[in-house]
Order: structure tokens, then C-alpha cells, then sequence
């Protein structure tokens, strides 16, 4: 049997995977490299870098992996609550997770022609270095059409955190606020870049990072806590989910 607690506290764990392995993959890497509207430096860095921009394809890889995990370990713990928004938080993770892996495919364009002489012969220095450029511009915008889902499995999480009693209800709100920021930033930086732009940290970082450290933290500190008696949720019942062999999945 798994406890709630156990998978909560699972959860928790893939959770700061996806953080770890995310922040390494875009927060370190894809920044060292990626000089936006700037094709030279940009194709001399991943030159520079090769060995890092693999690492870093490996580490979003293992970063998608992950979450697929943590979604169906949330599922497992919240679908108690409602099993809608539950199968309905899991298949929005699935899509964000495999845009993500084929995202991975422009990166790996861009060391393919940064690393091989070959392109340079065929369209010269400055159209191979737009080509390196052009390939992480689509990795760009493969990311922002991602976090659409990156946001939306956030509100199915927030509504199932606030019902069932087992997170603060403001951790709820939160998650909701924190998936609708998201959405906002990419309609922003598509339909408004500069706009967009000088918005993006107070609608795509702030709150999804408060949100999602808190949620993190509560999973890995506290766990869950047990509702109080005569909490109203939908579906089966918590001691249900609780007794639910260790095998049950989807």
C-alpha cells in the first residue's frame, strides 16, 4: 500500500527533478549559448560549448521524463478529489512533455551545423551561423508554445490542491494565478513583443515561481495533511486512494 504521505512526498521529489534538471537545461545552458540576433556569437558559442549544449539536451530529456512521473504521481494522490481534473491535469503535462522532447530537435540542429564543416561549405560561414541562430530562435518559440501547457496543468493542480483539503487553500490559488500568468506571457510575447518582453519576469517568473517552490516544499516538508472530518471531495475517498495497491496507475 501507498500512503498518501509516500506519494506525496514522491511527488515532491520529481517535482525538484524537473526543477533541477529545467533550470540546468534553459537557466544555464541555453543562456551561455543563445545571444538572440546575433548569429556569430551565437554559432561560436555552441562551438565552444558543444559538450555543454549535449548536456543540456540530455538534462531537458531527463527534465520531460520526470514530469510525466510527477504527473501520474500526482494523479494517483489527487484523484480522490475529482477524476476529471485529475486525467484532465495528466494529459496536459503529456502534451507539454512531448513538445518539450521535440523541441530538442532545433538544439540539436544547432550543434549538428555549429560542430560540422560541412554546412559552412555549403552556405558559407555567415549562412551557416544564421542557420545555428534560426534553429535555437525555434527552440525559442517551440518553448513559449510548451508553457501553454506548462500553465494549463497548473490550474487542474490548483483546483485539486484547494478541494481536497490536503494543501493550503491559498497553495491553490496560487497554482491557478501562477497557470494563468503563464498564459498571459505567451499571448504577450507573441502578439506584443516588446511588451511582452518587460512583462515576462512579473507574469512568467514571479508567480510560477512562488507557486511552484511552495508546492515543492510543501510536498517534501509536510507531505500532506489530512483533512478535517467532514471535508467535502468528489470521487473516492482519500482512505480509498490510501489502500490502492502500489502497481495502480492510469
Amino acid at each position: 500500500m501507498t500512503s498518501p504521505k509516500r506519494l506525496a512526498r514522491t511527488a515532491g521529489l520529481l517535482y525538484l527533478a524537473v526543477a533541477v534538471f529545467g533550470a540546468f537545461a534553459y537557466g544555464f545552458v541555453l543562456t551561455k549559448v543563445y545571444a538572440p540576433g546575433d548569429a556569430t556569437t551565437t554559432a561560436a558559442n555552441v562551438l565552444a560549448n558543444a559538450g555543454l549544449v549535449r548536456l543540456g539536451v540530455v538534462a531537458d530529456l531527463i527534465q520531460a521524463t520526470v514530469m510525466a512521473f510527477l504527473a501520474m504521481t500526482l494523479y494517483r494522490l489527487l484523484r480522490h478529489v475529482n477524476q476529471n481534473a485529475a486525467s484532465a491535469m495528466v494529459i496536459l503535462a503529456a502534451i507539454a512533455t512531448t513538445i518539450m522532447c521535440l523541441n530538442n530537435v532545433f538544439q540539436i540542429a544547432a550543434l549538428l551545423v555549429a560542430t560540422n564543416g560541412s554546412y559552412a561549405t555549403a552556405f558559407g560561414a555567415q549562412g551557416a551561423n544564421a542557420l545555428v541562430l534560426l534553429s535555437l530562435d525555434m527552440q525559442h518559440y517551440g518553448f513559449l508554445i510548451a508553457q501553454i501547457f506548462f500553465g494549463l496543468w497548473l490550474v487542474p493542480m490548483g483546483y485539486l490542491a484547494y478541494k481536497s483539503g490536503m494543501f493550503p487553500k491559498a497553495l491553490g490559488v496560487v497554482l491557478i494565478v501562477a497557470g494563468v500568468c503563464y498564459l498571459v506571457d505567451v499571448l504577450a510575447r507573441f502578439l506584443l513583443p516588446d511588451f511582452g518582453a518587460k512583462i515576462h519576469t512579473f507574469v512568467a517568473v514571479i508567480p510560477p515561481m512562488i507557486a511552484e517552490v511552495w508546492m515543492v516544499l510543501y510536498l517534501l516538508v509536510r507531505g500532506v495533511r489530512t483533512p478535517a472530518p467532514g471535508t467535502p471531495t468528489q470521487g473516492t475517498p482519500l482512505a480509498a486512494t490510501a489502500a490502492a495497491p502500489a502497481g495502480a496507475s492510469l
